[in-house]
């Protein structure tokens, strides 16, 4: 086995045996997963900052090789930080578009409908709590509330969010995507994919991303990665910093659901970006790459 892939195995094996002990600590010691748990929140933070540890820890200790270079650490901008920042909201929009057309999907102008589905999604909150939620929901008007959320979304995905993609980051699109990079583009960002899909296999079973379906949800989310991580990919290929893919993932994480205000019916394996919807927005752009992005010539 060559080096580069040697040390790209010690790096999956030893993130993935951290990750899945720590979270299986937590819920063993009866930890719960939800968007109303602090607790939850942080744990959830300290688990994509796990990559990261694991990176500097084999780059540095393992093999003794700098950090900031080989990993993409670069703070030089350029127009592709743009595209890592807006390309997220405008998947988001395309997929709830798509999603219109599967069964029993429509528009909806009720502000009442959206908060239904966001109160699917907010684990953790007592009744009282989730029906103040859904009240304050209900009661803003759908431009208001899209504008907002775009907005809010947009500066959490460039600050706190990316700060938390960044652990994430460090590993995928940092230590994993040199050392995976002799496979060629596609078949590097494929293998990254699957491994980050399988790295969410604990949170997907208790509810995160797919709380309607969370056993299937585990396939899904391996599907959402495998099509999301040449995109992300190619924008730190152009952009030559691993801080563009964090940006890129806060920014994902900040606006992902926009576009279910206005949607009525499917469920969280349908709708949305990281619904079969959103692969096939994501497919879209994943064409539009492989016909004139040429990623091959730049890796």
């Amino acid at each position: 086995m060559q080096k580069s892939y040697r040390k790209a195995l010690i790096f999956v094996v030893l993130t993935i045996a951290i990750s899945w002990g720590a979270i299986g600590l937590y819920f063993a010691l009866g930890g719960k997963w939800g968007a109303g748990s602090l607790t939850a929140l942080a744990v959830g933070i300290a688990y994509m900052w796990i990559p990261a540890i694991v990176a500097i820890l084999v780059q540095r200790v393992i093999y003794r090789e700098p950090i900031r270079e080989p990993l993409g650490i670069s703070f030089s901008l350029n127009r592709w930080f743009l595209a890592a920042w807006f390309l997220p909201p405008a998947i988001a929009l395309v997929s709830s578009l798509l999603s219109l057309a599967f069964p029993g999907v429509s528009f909806s102008a009720d502000m009442r409908v959206f908060a239904e589905r966001i109160a699917s999604y907010a684990r953790g909150l007592s009744p009282e709590e989730l029906e103040a939620l859904k009240a304050q929901i209900a009661a803003t008007p759908m431009w208001v509330a899209i504008l907002s959320a775009l907005i809010q979304g947009l500066i959490a995905g460039a600050t706190v969010n990316a700060l938390a993609a960044f652990g994430e980051e460090l590993g995928w699109r940092g230590l994993l995507f040199r050392e995976l990079s002799p496979l060629g583009f596609w078949k590097s960002q494929a293998l990254i994919g699957l491994i980050w899909g399988i790295w969410h296999a604990p949170i997907i079973l208790k509810g995160h991303n797919y709380p309607q379906h969370p056993v299937p949800g585990v396939f899904m989310m391996c599907l959402f990665c495998l099509f999301l991580s040449p995109i992300i990919g190619y924008v730190r290929l152009r952009a030559r910093s691993v801080l563009a893919a964090a940006l890129m993932h806060g920014s994902l994480n900040g606006t992902a659901g926009i576009g279910l205000f206005f949607l009525k019916g499917g469920n969280d394996l349908t709708v949305g970006i990281t619904g079969a919807a959103g692969l096939i927005a994501m497919a879209l752009v994943n064409l539009a790459i492989y016909l004139w992005g040429k990623p091959g010539r730049s890796q």
